[in-house]
């Protein structure tokens, strides 16, 4: 069940009153509280729209600029020789760690990056039936290997 919604790059989670039996949300991520309530689940998504819309019409009115989503800074706290680790990366690769950060949160919301892995793991499965005598395999979670497998490929 997805209740998240998203229009012109702001996004809203659609929750549920019980008490006064509305749906409602706020837009998030933005310094202002502007908020939508619907008692229809067909007109709830209209509503965030309407009120996207009327906070970018009253911020040019009043001349100024709307609040972005989000402005790209962020302050993350971690195990510090985590941080120790990254840095060295880093530094090791050439790069800042802004950027090493980035990369990897970059390649952890990478929606393609799972479906890359499967595609590949299907790929090698396909050649399973070509493949004997796989011993001394040893896999992690994500069912790549650990330890080099000794493989003998068949001729079809």
């Amino acid at each position: 069940m997805k209740n998240v919604l998203e229009y012109k790059g702001y996004l809203t989670r659609i929750e549920y009153s019980v008490e006064d039996r509305v749906l409602y949300g706020k837009i998030e991520g933005i310094k202002d509280l502007v908020n939508f309530e619907s008692d229809s689940i067909e007109k709830i998504e209209y509503e965030f729209h309407c009120a996207v819309d009327d906070y970018l019409e009253m911020c040019e009115e009043l001349g100024e600029n709307p609040d972005k989503a989000y402005s790209g800074t962020f302050n993350v706290r971690i195990n510090p020789s985590l941080h120790r680790k990254i840095a060295l990366k880093a530094f090791m690769q050439g790069e800042t760690l802004n950027r090493t950060v980035e990369k990897a949160i970059e390649a952890y919301t990478d929606d393609t990056t799972s479906r890359r892995v499967e595609e590949i793991w299907n790929a090698v499965s396909s050649y399973s039936e070509k493949v004997s005598n796989v011993s001394n395999a040893n896999f992690n979670a994500w069912g790549f290997g650990k330890n080099t497998a000794k493989l003998r490929v068949v001729n079809s």
